[in-house]
């Protein structure tokens, strides 16, 4: 199937795939302090990225949110990060009051290595946070860090999700690398861990945690899109290693923070149903809707 050609292509075409909606895993609302200056990194893009970075959707937060009804996105997960202590838990507090004010978000929350960080994790799971955050790039921290491990820990027990932004992309951290991730899978293998940007660059090693590890995945965020491509190709077996993992894709797109429409990502991940007999509709949809949905207990 054929991926939308603008976003306001995209409600159909959704329909045409016999899905109710989208459920996005990965998109960010934060206070509109910290998106301003978010916002104002991305201004100066070609000096951090050496890449221009225009942000697509900058707009207020309430056009944002109607924007997102408009695509037909269902349900999705609002996610917030830290970039130094002292900033988790407020961020968190924000985040989880956003999902209680917004029908389609699904209530989450972030951490960061800092002393009394399990008690912010274990208090946001009794406030019915579904899905959590964890920036090692933008914190430059070790996600090794004993004081993470109770906080890990915790999050492995509850089931619930964390977006994980471990890889290189879109520039080296001091702690980034899936092989620096991957020891904090292999001491909690129960951790349903989403590796954002499918680990970007390091996509075969994205894919070969995935395998060695059943409660890992990877979102789409960016992967496969013009822009991205033009930095960190995919390799070109990437939608036949995709249908051994089928299941564990879902659907990310890095809203609004984007240089493209929304509709670009999906086109992206048609062209990969579309490239490999194993996957087609049934992968589409478990992509765009099933596996994010079951990932936020939505079903």
């Amino acid at each position: 199937m054929i991926g939308p050609a603008t976003d306001a292509d995209v409600p159909g075409w959704v329909r045409s795939a016999g899905l109710p909606g989208l459920v996005d895993i990965h998109v960010h609302f934060l206070p509109e302090r910290v998106m301003r200056k978010v916002w104002a990194y991305f201004d100066d893009a070609s000096r951090h990225y050496g890449v221009e970075w225009p942000v697509a959707y900058r707009l207020p937060e309430a056009e944002r949110i109607e924007l997102l009804r408009s695509l037909g996105v269902l349900a999705y997960a609002p996610l917030v990060y830290p970039h130094k202590p002292e900033m988790a838990e407020w961020l968190t507090s924000w985040v989880l009051d956003f999902g209680e004010r917004v029908p389609e978000a699904v209530p989450t929350g972030t951490l960061y290595p800092e002393p009394g960080v399990a008690d912010v994790v274990a208090s946001a799971l009794e406030s019915g946070a579904r899905c959590f955050k964890a920036h090692v790039q933008v914190g430059a921290y070790d996600p090794r860090d004993e004081l993470l491990a109770e906080a890990w820990g915790l999050l492995a027990e509850a089931g619930v999700p964390v977006v994980v932004h471990c890889g290189h992309g879109p520039v080296p951290g001091d702690y980034t690398g899936l092989d620096v991730f991957e020891k904090v899978l292999a001491r909690h293998p129960r951790l349903v861990a989403v590796l954002a940007h499918a680990g970007m660059p390091e996509f075969g090693a994205a894919l070969d945690l995935v395998a060695q590890y059943p409660r890992t995945y990877i979102d789409t965020t960016m992967v496969g899109t013009p822009f991205s491509e033009a930095m960190n190709p995919l390799p070109p077996d990437w939608a036949a290693r995709l249908a051994h993992v089928a299941d564990r894709v879902a659907l990310g797109t890095d809203f609004p923070n984007i240089p493209y429409e929304y509709a670009t990502q999906l086109r992206a991940i048609a062209s990969w149903a579309a490239a490999d007999d194993r996957l087609g509709d049934d992968f589409l949809r478990a992509v765009l809707h099933d596996t994010p949905a079951a990932l936020l207990g939505l079903r």
